[in-house]
């Protein structure tokens, strides 16, 4: 794929960087696109980018790009990939999707009526690991699952902390990284029929920076997640099923995981091909030479009921965004 990147911030390096070392896959990048002239030019001479583009109208309309890596503010997702399938581009949009259930439903709807691919970038989806890892709960390796775990937190200081709070912006630490918490649980246990808040704190901002929440499955089995920002946890998750559990030190990196059972320990280690990405870009070229508007591993279905998840959850706490209804 000929790529354009919508936005200049930390993600998009973290992209640019993956398919620079890509082009032995046919990987490249075309353009990028930002609000600032002069951070569209620094981006594009640091990264070896031939268009850089001062709006991201221009980048939409770049005829040398094939699909758009949308990583700008949670908030602007929804306009920006508008934006970019109207256009005419396939497009690969950073987590979280949209801010709502039905923002996700029309963007999904207009990739469709367009033939265009559209992706949420659940990067974790598309790690090796978890292959291995659906392969193994499918198989029985520790019987049925009984309750999961895990935690995600880190500290944001300053500037930093500002964007990852602030409310028009859509921050908060349950859309920022309580998602990977979330679609980490989507992968392994089917639609939970209930989710309860047992602890939630918000900032100044109004946006949630400590949550808690249980859910619970069809068939008694449950799930406790923590997501935070402004403490460092370390990302382990633990399933414990009824012949054995899986140990992972790193859920959202997912390099490593250890299989308990009573026959003894397993350990199957993953290591990524560059940092993670790659994978899910080389979903999205898959799917756009084999004709599809999405992907069936992390398919439009299961980007909308995340969506929707969260907007419930947020609901249940009475937190609305600035420019909600």
């Amino acid at each position: 794929m000929k790529w354009g990147i919508l936005a200049t911030g930390n993600i998009a390096k973290k992209f640019a960087s993956t398919v620079q070392q890509m082009g032995a896959e046919g990987e490249s990048l075309a353009a990028v696109g930002s609000r600032r002239a002069q951070a569209a030019r620094d981006f594009a001479a640091e990264y070896g980018i031939p268009h850089a583009w001062a709006s991201y109208e221009e980048l939409a309309a770049d005829p040398a790009v094939e699909a758009v890596y949308v990583a700008t503010p949670n908030s602007l997702h929804y306009e920006n990939v508008k934006l970019c399938l109207s256009g005419g581009k396939n497009v690969l949009c950073e987590k979280p999707f949209t801010l709502t259930a039905a923002q996700a439903e029309e963007l999904y709807a207009l990739a469709q009526r367009r033939g265009l691919f559209l992706m949420e970038a659940m990067w974790i989806d598309f790690l090796p690991l978890y292959a291995k890892l659906r392969e193994l709960l499918a198989q029985g390796a520790i019987g049925e699952l009984r309750r999961v775990t895990s935690q995600y937190g880190f500290v944001a200081q300053g500037a930093r902390r500002e964007r990852k709070f602030r409310s028009e912006l859509g921050g908060g630490a349950l859309l920022d990284i309580g998602i990977y918490n979330l679609a980490f649980l989507q992968m392994l246990l089917p639609p939970p029929i209930a989710v309860k808040t047992q602890e939630v704190h918000f900032t100044e901002y109004g946006t949630d920076d400590y949550s808690k929440l249980l859910l619970s499955y069809p068939g008694g089995c449950e799930a406790e997640i923590v997501q935070t920002i402004g403490r460092d946890l370390e990302r382990s998750a633990v399933i414990e099923g009824t012949a054995g559990c899986v140990l992972l030190p790193d859920f959202q990196h997912a390099r490593e995981m250890t299989v308990r059972t009573a026959e003894g320990d397993r350990t199957f280690r993953f290591p990524y091909d560059i940092n993670g990405f790659e994978y899910q870009i080389r979903e999205v070229s898959r799917c756009v030479r084999q004709g599809k508007t999405h992907s069936d591993l992390y398919s439009p279905d299961r980007s909308v009921a995340l969506t929707r998840q969260m907007q419930e959850i947020r609901e249940s706490w009475n937190m609305k965004f600035d420019g909600e209804e």
